[in-house]
């Protein structure tokens, strides 16, 4: 029987190629555009009668495509990934989740204003994509879901694993390892086997305009990449402004608001040295920021909590990689548990520019073992 399977679709060319190699694998597949706002005229949309048991009366809500830009959740977007469905002959629905991407963007402002550094794609992707995704899937009878994602999920002794994508320039298992593990089996990443140059080519050769477009930069729901703006436009302007001090506590000068910055930021400080500075923790409770040289980004260990394990019976102590942002080299470490959801980090060399809010994700070579928030660093011991 031909397996069902709901894709996300962005109108970007990942998943449009992905929806090129699940037609050629033989799958059924249904598109579907995740809309971060609530702009549009809502419509109706049924699945073809009796198809493969699903019923008939099922309606969907969908969204029209007005041409106004919202990020890469746009109008534009949505009308790409239509007429990439539309090309490939799949069924397509373009569904609002304004009320879940307003939680993402709660998260995204509390973190900021608590002086942490978020991550709102990994949120994204626990909430929303592998959430609400896999919930539509099992509304329409679906048997997994799948994205564009350049990740791969692969047999391990017996059970589904996260594996890093082919393509290491692209992987994105970091972003990806706070998923579900009971649904990593009816995970697909058609494009995590390819290389980027391969998928787009591949697109070219199906016919897809989109072929060619760019990789989104920006977070879906700050188009501008301006977030000081929105986090004003969400939360109102804060009183954050404090001082810069350097690592002794002496001041260095004034700032508008902490949530302006980010641990390890060099650029766009206001303040000039001789040499360079960087931030090197923020103070909500003091509102300081403190400046530092380089080395002072140096970290020896920190500790996560929220951890999402991939794997069972690890022991209380364990080597593996750990990487603590999305373009850090995985660092080999020794992980102690604290408890079950809290684990000490212990760098075999020190790291720099470990922020507390960001990911951690924990590899055993290319498999992602676990992945949570880091909470706290140590200061890497004086040479």
């Amino acid at each position: 029987m031909t397996r069902r399977i709901v894709l996300a679709m962005s109108g970007g060319v990942d998943s449009s190629a992905a929806a090129v190699l699940l037609k050629r694998q033989g799958f059924e597949v249904i598109g579907l555009f995740m809309r971060s706002g609530a702009t549009e005229e809502p419509q109706v949309c049924r699945l073809p009668s009796g198809a493969d048991g699903v019923p008939a009366a099922i309606q969907l809500p969908i969204l029209g495509t007005k041409p106004n830009k919202q990020g890469c959740c746009s109008a534009s977007d949505a009308a790409d990934a239509r007429r990439v469905a539309d090309v490939l002959d799949i069924p397509f629905h373009a569904l609002n989740f304004a009320d879940a991407f307003g939680r993402i963007k709660d998260y995204f402002a509390d973190e900021y204003l608590a002086g942490r550094t978020p991550n709102p794609c990994v949120m994204c992707n626990n909430w929303l994509k592998f959430g609400k995704l896999w919930d539509f899937a099992v509304s329409v009878g679906a048997d997994g879901i799948a994205t564009g994602h350049y990740a791969q999920i692969n047999e391990i002794e017996g059970q589904p694993a996260l594996v890093r994508g082919f393509d290491r320039t692209k992987d994105q298992s970091y972003v990806l390892a706070g998923i579900n593990r009971d649904i990593l089996g009816r995970i697909l990443f058609p494009v995590g086997t390819y290389t980027k140059p391969a998928i787009r080519e591949l697109a070219a050769e199906a016919g897809l305009r989109v072929a060619t477009k760019p990789d989104s930069q920006e977070i879906c729901f700050i188009p501008d990449n301006n977030y000081v703006g929105f986090l004003e436009r969400h939360r109102g302007k804060p009183d954050t402004g404090g001082d810069f001090v350097d690592t002794a506590g002496k001041v260095l000068g004034k700032h508008s608001g902490y949530e302006q910055f980010t641990i390890g930021q060099r650029r766009g400080l206001g303040i000039t040295f001789g040499e360079p500075r960087f931030v090197i923790r923020i103070e909500p409770d003091t509102r300081r920021v403190v400046l530092g040289v380089y080395q002072d980004l140096a970290r020896k260990e920190l500790t996560a909590d929220g951890l999402s394990w991939l794997v069972d019976d690890l022991p209380s102590s364990f080597r593996c990689h750990a990487q603590i942002r999305y373009q850090h080299t995985a660092a080999p470490a020794t992980v102690e548990l604290i408890e079950r959801d809290h684990v000490r980090v212990l760098f075999d060399e020190p790291q720099f520019g470990v922020a507390p809010g960001q990911a951690l994700v924990l590899y055993d070579g290319d498999r992602v073992l676990a992945g949570g928030w880091i909470q706290q660093e140590e200061l890497a011991p004086t040479p």
